[in-house]
């Protein structure tokens, strides 16, 4: 007897723990395969434009640097990854004010496999959550590109960890974060309450990095013998592999952000490509009439495309995406000849290419978007006769970017300049950062670009740079 009732309690117990979570799984929000594997599959691509962001940078310094530059990207995938864990994603999506999120989320508490109610809530929040990480990721590593062949390794790496935190994160939250309020989804962060209109990270992601580049530039100063000395890229087939790795991921960079494998993303996903093929075709036709078609124009156009229709992405038609390809190639090249002449060291023309880029897509979309694209578009925009309202709070969204990027920035490297110090001795600076800075060389047994004289000057009689010595013969 008492053998049967301790078997019927069990029995009761198994059931009872069979019935719980199948009704915890019924109260939760149901889950779209597709949408996830989407969202999966999209951060996995954006994650891929890091490694690609290595490859352009990479190819366009000088050889004995090209290891430093690399890691500069590399090591965000690292320490940006767990920052974002640990603390930036709290920071940028979890409840809190109008200007920064709360610490609920610290560590990814309360972050599960459940999807969110406010953020793509088809999809697991954790989901969600890495697909954001990815662009945290490839943010600050793009402001490298102004300090290459200068900066303390050791300081740049202290400057991104404390720039994500203080720049990007509250950043995603004045744009990109939503709360729950009286049963419905509002937005949360000014930004996005005001109605401003960034699909997946023209002011967030590109004005950011581009104003800090900027700022970063003037505050480092100029490489070692800039401008009089000439600095070409060592390899420009790593600068279109870069480039192309980009253009790839940038699918799931853009069209990813509609959050589910739908309509939404095709536009996205079609203006991604639309826009980047406008602007390499009319950087490439701006060089022909002035000189010569190049490889690193190729490069360089398309990427400017790339960066602006990330705002505009799913709120515009693909007519709309060439105009703003194509605006964005004229604005960005005549800032590149701009910078020439008045001779700041903005390495590889970060400002140019995704400060500018980024301000014209978002303007263009104050201008371009439309709701017979997209519902989400409240305000038609100038092009569609719906006035200045939308361009006006576009500009407001610029202003503020570049005030808390630019601010923030400066405050950053000046704390690290009187702390850590931003630069190295002056002889590693000729000498080249990768044995400097990581013991290591790009290209063993390369000929120096330069060589370097007792008092740290250039010698005119240095063998050409970056030529391998030729093998051997047996």
């Amino acid at each position: 007897m008492h053998d049967k009732l301790r078997k019927g309690w069990i029995g009761l117990a198994l059931a009872l723990g069979m019935v719980a979570p199948a009704m915890a799984q019924d109260a939760a929000l149901p889950i779209n395969s597709g949408n996830t594997a989407w969202i999966l599959v999209s951060a996995a691509l954006v994650l891929l434009m890091t490694p690609g962001l290595a490859f352009f940078y990479g190819g366009l310094v000088r050889g004995r640097n090209v290891l430093n530059t690399l890691m500069m990207s590399f090591v965000a995938l690292g320490v940006i990854g767990l920052e974002w864990v640990l603390i930036g994603y709290s920071l940028a999506f979890s409840p809190g004010s109008q200007f920064i999120g709360g610490l609920d989320w610290l560590g990814l508490n309360g972050v599960g496999q459940e999807p969110s109610p406010v953020y793509m809530s088809t999809v697991p929040h954790l989901a969600f959550m890495v697909f954001q990480a990815m662009f945290a990721v490839i943010t600050p590593a793009l402001i490298s590109g102004a300090v290459v062949d200068r900066m303390k390794f050791k300081t740049y790496v202290v400057f991104i960890m404390l720039w994500s935190a203080v720049v990007y994160a509250p950043l995603a939250h004045w744009v990109w974060s939503f709360a729950m309020v009286d049963g419905k989804i509002v937005t949360a962060g000014w930004l996005g309450t005001l109605g401003a209109l960034d699909f997946a990270g023209g002011t967030v992601v590109h004005i950011s990095a581009g104003i800090s580049a900027l700022v970063a530039a003037l505050i480092l100063g100029a490489r070692k013998g800039y401008p009089d000395q000439p600095m070409p890229p060592h390899n420009v087939p790593f600068a279109l592999l870069g480039a192309g790795l980009l253009w790839f991921g940038w699918f799931g960079f853009n069209a990813g952000s509609a959050g589910a494998a739908d309509g939404i993303a095709s536009l996205a996903f079609v203006t991604t490509n639309t826009a980047t093929a406008a602007a390499m075709a009319t950087w490439l036709l701006i060089e022909t009439i002035f000189n010569k078609p190049t490889a690193v124009g190729a490069a360089t156009g398309a990427v400017v495309g790339l960066v602006a229709i990330t705002p505009a992405a799913g709120f515009v038609t693909p007519l709309g995406a060439i105009a703003i390809g194509g605006t964005a190639a004229i604005i960005s090249y005549s800032v590149v000849q701009l910078r020439s002449k008045l001779k700041f060291d903005d390495s590889l023309d970060v400002f140019a290419c995704h400060g500018m880029g980024g301000i014209t897509g978002a303007v263009l979309t104050g201008v371009f978007c439309t709701k017979t694209v997209n519902a989400l578009v409240v305000n038609e925009g100038l092009a569609y006769g719906g006035g200045f309202a939308q361009l006006g709070i576009q500009l407001t969204s610029i202003a503020a970017t570049a005030a808390l990027a630019g601010g923030a920035t400066a405050v950053i490297l000046l704390l690290l300049k009187f702390t850590l110090g931003l630069r190295p001795e002056d002889r590693a600076e000729l000498e080249g950062l990768d044995i400097s800075e990581h013991g290591e060389e790009g290209y063993t047994g390369m000929v120096s670009g330069y060589a370097v004289t007792q008092d740290m000057g250039y010698s005119s009689t240095a063998q050409p740079q970056n030529i391998p010595r030729p093998a051997q013969q047996e």
